[in-house]
């Protein structure tokens, strides 16, 4: 019994839903901060936020596929409970600060526009 295909089935399946689900909620919400930037031309905000949902996708779902090249052996089930766990914190905290880092920009870009 392979435990690595396992392992590598349950992490995929693990972080799918996880950037998928916070996906659709920052692409739902986004529309709020993209209407602020645009105010004048909301169909435009809509696809620049269905850009910025394609590319964190394809980022994301993209980096979660290549950290699988870099597992070792699985050897036992407490080893593989250890690496799924492992390698999906480092997709959470890839996303949240990569979350926080939009927004930071965002706000600052609001900030700068509305003083103009």
């Amino acid at each position: 019994m392979n435990l690595n295909l396992i392992a590598y089935s349950i992490y995929l399946l693990i972080t799918l839903i996880i950037i998928i689900k916070v996906g659709s909620i920052c692409h739902r919400n986004g529309n709020i901060f993209i209407s602020n930037l645009i105010p004048d031309d909301i169909e435009y905000g809509i696809r620049i936020n269905n850009l910025l949902l394609t590319g964190y996708y394809l980022l994301n779902i993209g980096y979660a596929v290549v950290t699988l090249s870099n597992w070792s052996t699985i050897l036992n089930l407490p080893q593989m409970l250890e690496i799924i766990s492992y390698h999906t914190a480092i997709i959470i905290c890839a996303l949240a600060s990569l979350h926080y880092f939009n927004l930071f920009w965002i706000t600052k870009f609001i900030k700068t526009s509305k003083k103009l």
